[in-house]
């Protein structure tokens, strides 16, 4: 029985089989899309534009957080930054997770910097070189967990860049 790249039982076939059908399956993915002219992933709630709303929010919370001075300006500022990063890693995550490009640098070096808030709230005062190592520690493993997360989804490659 001939074996199609799209359906390889488990059970009667190799390891690298299997790979090499998840590798061929990703590739057709890329191309259909590539073709259809859609670059972008659906979202998960549909054509809404949640996230677009989100980064214009937090636009317009940065703006405001440049005329309004003194504390509500401060939180204007904090509550921007964090709109926009959210904005931006949610698109970060469905496109990781789905196979489509490889963010895990971006995901490592988020779960640094909420490690060294973390640590830094809850254990004050510490040395600043102990928070690096711990922030340099839980980087790396993010890099390792995120890298063999995109392997898995993207049928192997280890990295696939925009253009």
């Amino acid at each position: 029985m001939p074996r199609d790249a799209r359906v390889v039982e488990r059970d009667t076939s190799t390891r690298a089989e299997r790979d090499e059908a998840r590798r061929v399956r990703a590739q057709q993915a890329a191309r259909q899309r590539m073709e259809s002219g859609d670059q972008r992933l659906p979202a998960p709630w549909g054509p809404f534009p949640l996230t677009e709303l989100v980064v214009l929010l937090a636009l317009g919370l940065l703006i405001g957080a440049f005329i309004v001075r003194g504390e509500r300006g401060r939180t204007m500022l904090a509550a921007g930054l964090l709109l926009g990063s959210l904005g931006g890693l949610e698109v970060s995550i469905r496109e990781h997770f789905a196979g489509y490009r490889s963010h895990t640098t971006i995901f490592a070096a988020a779960a640094g910097v909420l490690t060294i808030v973390v640590v830094t709230l809850i254990v004050h005062p510490i040395k600043l070189w102990i928070v690096a190592i711990i922030a340099l520690a839980i980087a790396a493993l993010t890099f390792y967990l995120t890298r063999q997360a995109f392997k898995k989804r993207s049928g192997g490659v280890g990295f696939r860049g925009g253009r």
